[in-house]
């Protein structure tokens, strides 16, 4: 059953595995989409560079083939579903900006099919398995929100989850909900002694963004096992969407596939923010150290 009012919209996280076949990907992705359409869901959000395996766990330069321009072919291949389905999509996409230049880039598709922007990755990791500083460059675009028909809404990329100044910038332009597409996981080799701390950290710290900032929250991942057996990464799920008081509104496994869907409701957070008014008592006067890098 859709959601009633304007003051309420619903959400739909798609959860999914990738496989080594872009075209496939897109079509499970198509496919998602529709069921979560299906559900009512008027705001979907697809992980983390869904169309392929998560490449950046090792460098080659081969793989910057599988960029695109955007609009290209996955922006087009989306907003068509979107003005199918009078639904609003946040993609992934990665973004062959010119030769040489690419970027990590979200897609903001409104149930009309409009393109109404792009963020572009701001905080880019290198880690092991995740070398993600060969292929893309630091966005350039700031912190935008976008004004759907379905509400106002901004979207970051998994690095930029663990920054709080990225989550502030971005709720100071107004949006109700904070989407981050996701691709992370596991080291198998430490996943037994460190995994549930990580993924209690990935959480925590993103709910805390929802505190802090007065929003939802709503994180998206992939699942499923990526690469050779003793180099790979297993992705952990666990996409959720969480409330401006931190709650948890809805959640999915570690392992499994899923599409969550939750209820976002604008009248509360007027209602936690008249009581929690961080936003009031900023101290903006005081802030200028944080632009420095150290201040010891």
């Amino acid at each position: 059953m859709a959601a009633a009012g304007r003051h309420l919209c619903r959400v739909g996280l798609i959860q999914m595995s990738c496989s080594a076949d872009p075209n496939l990907n897109l079509e499970k992705a198509r496919w998602r989409i529709r069921e979560a359409a299906a559900q009512g869901a008027q705001l979907v959000c697809l992980p983390e560079l869904f169309r392929t395996q998560y490449f950046c766990r090792e460098e080659n330069s081969e793989l910057f083939a599988l960029a695109e321009p955007v609009p290209g072919p996955t922006t087009e291949a989306l907003a068509a579903l979107a003005a199918e389905l009078s639904v609003v999509i946040i993609g992934s996409v990665f973004e062959r900006r010119a030769p040489g230049l690419y970027h990590n880039t979200a897609v903001v598709l409104d149930a009309s099919g409009a393109l109404l922007g792009k963020y572009r990755k701001m905080h880019i990791p290198d880690d092991p398995l995740y070398y993600e500083k060969f292929y893309f460059t630091p966005g350039d675009l700031g912190f935008p929100c976008f004004e759907t028909r379905f509400g106002r809404l901004a979207t970051l990329i998994c690095w930029d989850q663990w920054f709080p100044e990225a989550a502030r910038l971005a709720a100071l332009a107004g949006p109700d909900i904070l989407f981050y597409p996701t691709a992370i996981g596991w080291h198998p080799s430490e996943k037994e002694r460190f995994g549930a701390a990580q993924l209690e950290a990935w959480r925590t710290v993103q709910r805390g963004h929802a505190i802090a900032n007065g929003v939802y929250v709503a994180a998206v991942n992939r699942v499923g096992f990526e690469g050779p057996p003793e180099g790979g990464l297993e992705f952990w799920g666990s996409s959720f969407l969480a409330g401006p008081f931190g709650e948890i509104l809805a959640v999915a496994s570690t392992s499994d596939e899923e599409i969550l869907i939750a209820d976002c409701d604008r009248r509360h957070l007027e209602t936690v923010r008249r009581n929690w008014p961080f936003l009031r008592d900023r101290r903006i006067d005081a802030y200028g150290g944080i632009l420095e890098r150290w201040r010891a």
